[in-house]
């Protein structure tokens, strides 16, 4: 399914759904951040994705870590919510959705990479790296607010 991002566009299409949604900002002994090139836009991004209603947040994040990356990780802190209502996400199925999202910091416990169907690659990059990267700017936010650290970010 395709996916469209809009960041205070007139032209988005009016949402029709309220998404809570987590993500893990995993970092690893080396200081490099796990990201995942999505299927659905291309873009790179950190692993996440929307809570389940038997779930936790945290929770949430751990098991998309786990789908999108092969990766076990355990929550260790909070990078930030982010709940800027001008950021709009289009489907191909029709859905138009707001979405609040919760990053978390993670470390990895157990598990290997592992490329999902949600993903064209996952790889490890470092803060230099990640400057060149294809990212939509919310995202880009998230992922300056965790190489950065210091107080979570509310938003």
């Amino acid at each position: 399914m395709a996916r469209t991002e809009y960041y205070d566009d007139p032209a988005a299409p009016v949402p029709n759904s309220l998404v809570v949604a987590a993500s893990a900002a995993v970092v690893d002994d080396e200081g490099r951040l796990l990201l995942q090139r999505r299927v659905d836009n291309g873009l790179w991004a950190m692993p996440g994705g929307v809570m389940e209603m038997t779930e936790s947040l945290p929770e949430a994040a751990v098991r998309e870590v786990r789908e999108e990356t092969g990766y076990e990780v355990e929550v260790t802190g909070l990078v930030g919510t982010y709940t800027d209502a001008r950021h709009i996400i289009a489907y191909s199925d029709g859905e138009v959705r707001r979405q609040f999202n919760v990053c978390f910091r993670a470390r990895v416990v157990s598990g290997r990479l592992a490329v999902s169907d949600e993903s064209h690659e996952v790889r490890w990059f470092g803060p230099e790296e990640v400057a060149g990267l294809e990212m939509h700017h919310t995202q880009r936010l998230r992922v300056e607010h965790a190489l950065a650290g210091g107080a979570p970010h509310t938003g």
